[in-house]
């Protein structure tokens, strides 16, 4: 994967989705309102964005990612990653996923924070907890959620 930015609007979403790639890897998706002018539109990850899409719901699973955050947010969004397509989970349920505490409001207040400060929506599905907010804007998470229980 050659490193810079690509966009590209997806009709499906409503909504622009931009990449950083660095080192053949994704280090970044971001939803901007529109294609900025020195993103290039053609990238290999569109295309699974594109698959998954249709209908193939593992499409996203084959992106190499690159995420580099603190160790308790590396727990829940990697344990966020075995949420597979069509199911969700609650914060509680994902702490005890991260090998946290479900009880406690700490753990779920880091939850919480890990998915607000998700560095890639839609790669890491935090459209998938129910109960929070994640980085993905609220009516694509809801058209994702749609389009998964299809």
């Amino acid at each position: 994967m050659t490193p810079g930015i690509y966009a590209r609007r997806f009709d499906e979403l409503g909504t622009v989705i931009q990449l950083g790639i660095a080192s053949g890897q994704v280090i970044d998706v971001s939803f901007p309102d529109a294609v900025p002018a020195d993103a290039a539109t053609d990238h290999e990850v569109f295309t699974l964005i594109d698959d998954y899409l249709e209908g193939d719901r593992l499409a996203l699973t084959e992106v190499e990612i690159a995420l580099t955050v603190p160790t308790d947010h590396r727990q829940v969004l990697s344990a966020l990653q075995n949420v597979s397509a069509g199911n969700t989970v609650t914060v509680s349920r994902l702490a005890r996923l991260a090998g946290m505490d479900e009880d406690s409001e700490e753990d779920q207040a880091t939850v919480r924070d890990a998915l607000q400060a998700n560095p890639m929506p839609l790669l890491i599905p935090d459209h998938r907890v129910r109960d929070a907010q994640g980085a993905t804007p609220p009516d694509v998470a809801a058209t994702l959620r749609e389009l998964e229980n299809d």
